[in-house]
């Protein structure tokens, strides 16, 4: 998964007559493997890579999910394919609750990340999760329905030490990552409350992990888009985390979302696959940072609906299953558009800070970028939703950009990320540029536009602008 990193900064800046919690942020590859299939997965001496088995397809789940995974050594050394310098995070089955097959996972994990070939292709291993969702089991019959907190600490030490043990997890070394609940039926708070942080193996957190996602498919049902796409509900979906990010934080830890997207169990049609989503991820992702939120991870895979790319041919719809022939090649999805977008405003020096901006509109979104105490970027996402039935004139709304005095801005260079219509699953262009390519790269000539800062600038509904200063 691509995962846009940020780390807390202890200054603090203006901009638009606003003053923010600011975070320092630089760009790394961060991969996660794991999720629900972490907890359907054991370890086998006589498989090569892995044998799985799955459920039929249907219309609401084309591409499903596993149900049981057999995995070798190979399997953890296809880490070797991901890019260079890419740091990962891979997951344990603690669902199963049988220790033997734990410490073989770790195992074959760490004698991956010492074999030759995944050594260079720059691959490194950061973090060993144990269990997936745990908060979830009593409903998925890997627990009793009367499983609590206090014997998730109880199963989670059991399993932890043996496989902290075989694996060598050390501070300054590989580590554990931390939590991964799905909800609030489990919280960070309450698993430090009940001691899991003083144990030999709780030692070894450095990261607490949530996951969380703004609605569910699992079967089926009616999203409006034009519901999803709100300012509003971005800063609520996220705010929830607060209790639990500042209880991170007071005990040393990193906090992020290790897990999340749009609407769970892959995606809802109409509303994960189209252009809205990719301004609703901007949004998301830029708010999480300001949050203490210091990494997130977009859930991706094959055939969701939410994924930023397919990443192979498909044979059925990603929205209702049908089949497709010919195949339906690789390609880019909308929500790619935005980790590009926001990889633009972060730049590459990794001094970037980021500064969230007041914008008097309930539909406008603005995000500012510093770096050594320089205004560099900003970007601006306007959310109101203009959508293939809508009719008349497109609205706009004008930003007018007021600095601090001493400035000295006077003018930028604006990057829009041009959307026909909400609903709209292609086409789109970032500064007069298609990712939707053979081979998923830039084509088109560079589209930019001169902005005199004293005029302003106007934003189409179901828009975003990237000005660069």
């Amino acid at each position: 998964m691509m995962c846009t990193h940020y780390g807390p900064a202890t200054s603090m800046l203006a901009l638009a007559g606003l003053i923010a919690s600011v975070f320092k942020a630089h760009l790394s590859w961060h991969a996660s493997v794991g999720a629900d299939s972490e907890d359907h997965t054991t370890w086998s001496p006589t498989v090569t890579i892995n044998s799985d088995s799955f459920p039929p397809p249907n219309s609401v789940t084309p591409y499903p999910e596993a149900t049981q995974i057999v995995v070798g050594d190979g399997y953890y050394q296809l880490s070797k394919f991901l890019l260079p310098g890419t740091h990962m995070t891979w997951g344990v089955n603690l669902g199963l609750d049988n220790v033997t097959n734990a410490v073989n996972m770790a195992k074959s994990i760490v004698k991956a990340f010492g074999a030759s070939a995944v050594k260079a292709a720059g691959v490194t291993l950061d973090m060993i999760e144990i269990g997936n969702e745990a908060d979830l089991y009593k409903n998925n019959g890997l627990r009793p329905s009367n499983w609590t907190v206090q014997q998730y600490v109880v199963d989670w030490e059991s399993l932890a030490g043996p496989v902290s043990e075989a694996a060598g997890l050390r501070r300054g070394g590989v580590t554990f990552q931390g939590a991964a609940f799905a909800g609030t039926g489990f919280t960070p708070r309450q698993i430090f409350d009940l001691g899991i942080l003083d144990g030999t193996p709780g030692k070894l957190i450095t990261t607490i992990s949530q996951h969380r996602y703004s609605g569910a498919f699992c079967s089926g049902g009616d999203f409006a888009l034009s519901s999803f796409m709100s300012k509003a509900s971005v800063r609520s979906n996220l705010t929830l985390w607060l209790p639990d990010i500042a209880a991170s934080k007071q005990h040393g830890l990193r906090y992020i979302l290790g897990e999340t997207g749009s609407i769970a169990c892959h995606g809802a049609p109409g509303v994960s696959n189209t252009a809205g989503a990719a301004l609703w991820v901007i949004d998301y992702a830029l708010q999480a940072a300001t949050l203490g939120i210091e990494e997130t991870f977009f859930h991706e895979g094959i055939g969701y609906k939410y994924n930023f790319f397919q990443p192979i041919s498909l044979n059925r719809s990603v929205v209702d299953g049908s089949p497709l022939d010919p195949p339906q090649p690789p390609h880019v999805m909308p929500s790619y558009y935005a980790g590009i977008v926001i990889n633009t405003l972060i730049g590459q020096t990794g001094s970037a800070k980021i500064v969230e901006l007041v914008v008097p509109d309930d539909n406008v979104s603005g995000y500012a970028v510093y770096e050594k105490n320089v205004l560099k970027r900003a970007v601006f996402v306007n959310f109101h939703a203009w959508l293939l039935s809508s009719t008349g004139t497109r609205p706009s709304v004008h930003l007018d950009l007021s600095f601090t005095s001493g400035s000295g801005v006077k003018n930028a260079t604006a990057k829009r990320l041009v959307i026909q219509h909400a609903d709209d699953t292609q086409n789109l262009t970032f500064g007069g540029q298609s990712y939707e390519t053979s081979d998923a790269r830039a084509g088109g000539k560079i589209t930019q536009e001169s902005v005199d800062i004293s005029k302003g600038l106007d934003l189409l509904a179901t828009e975003a602008v990237l000005l660069s200063f």
